[in-house]
């Protein structure tokens, strides 16, 4: 999956950006209060990314 579609999907579940860190971008779902590393690669496995996005859900 394509980063910017990841981080789309997430936006459209509520997430918010919180910071960089050296290889990840921190984002965190202000609902559930829980936060999860975005690596910055152009392409995010597709298990990585169902990954994200069920714990940011």
């Amino acid at each position: 999956m394509k980063r910017t579609e990841l981080l789309k999907r997430m936006n459209k579940i509520g997430c918010v950006f919180v910071r960089s860190g050296s290889n990840h971008d921190i984002y965190m779902n202000p609902k559930t209060g829980k936060k999860q590393p975005v690596p910055r690669h152009t392409e995010i496995d597709e298990h990585l990314a169902k990954h994200i996005l069920k714990i940011l859900s």
